[in-house]
């Protein structure tokens, strides 16, 4: 039998450096929110069995309104902080085999082509995936007491900038989360899923990204988005070709 691949958009944060007057994931972006667009690509991809979205309580029937043209996805309260809506989702599966997909809803033009490519790598096998793109500036580590020091500069053929959705064996991503809150281990921070399962001791494996997959933060980020989509929302910009990994 078909594993199931299951999608929560994480769309319970407030998201503050946008400066909008509502929760980033409900600003609209030439009459859609980033989180339609971004519940739209996980139907188109072709890949994706269920859809749950993570909400915040005093937002749900906002969100139910304006995925009304979605009947079946399905909405979960998320928590206080990133790491406790997602494992509120994760909670709320009831399938031990299947495959989760995790994405943030402020990455509303993410193509359906790279949401199948991270399904399909973990539906082939690996345990952790993550959708990288090349780092274009160069990097600067500061020192942590004093930031404005620079420590050294890391070599940047070996950096990538990651992005979402991540994809996870749900079994090994639920036990590294019990671990994660049972332990208090106060010099981690997961920042990420993917983090999340390195701390864990699961291999993390990269597929190629896709620089539409950027994400929506500031008011600059959502004026690029604006500017690269119409009403015949293109698909033309998914890159082709191998990454380095």
């Amino acid at each position: 039998m078909a594993r199931r691949v299951i999608a929560l958009v994480a769309a319970a944060g407030q998201g503050t450096r946008l400066g909008a007057e509502v929760p980033k994931a409900f600003v609209p972006l030439r009459g859609r929110t980033l989180v339609e667009r971004s519940v739209t690509a996980m139907e188109t991809s072709g890949v994706v069995d269920e859809i749950i979205v993570l909400v915040s309580q005093d937002m749900e029937s906002v969100a139910r309104h304006t995925l009304k043209g979605h009947p079946d996805v399905r909405f979960v309260h998320g928590g206080g902080e990133r790491a406790d809506s997602i494992w509120e989702g994760l909670k709320a599966i009831d399938d031990d085999e299947a495959i989760v997909l995790i994405h943030d809803a402020a990455r509303a033009l993410t193509p359906p082509g790279m949401i199948a490519r991270v399904a399909h790598a973990v539906l082939t096998g690996a345990p952790a995936v993550v959708p990288v793109v090349p780092v274009a500036d160069t990097i600067k580590r500061v020192d942590s007491v004093t930031p404005t020091m620079v420590v050294d500069t890391p070599d940047r053929a070996s950096l990538r900038a990651v992005q979402t959705p991540q994809g996870f064996e749900l079994s090994a991503l639920r036990e590294a989360n019990l671990k994660y809150f049972a332990s208090h281990d106060p010099g981690f921070v997961a920042t990420d899923d993917a983090s999340l399962m390195e701390w864990f001791g699961t291999p993390v494996r990269t597929v190629q990204g896709d620089p539409m997959a950027f994400k929506i933060t500031t008011p600059i980020d959502l004026l690029l988005a604006k500017t690269i989509t119409d009403e015949a929302e293109p698909t033309v910009f998914e890159v082709s070709g191998n990454l380095q990994s």
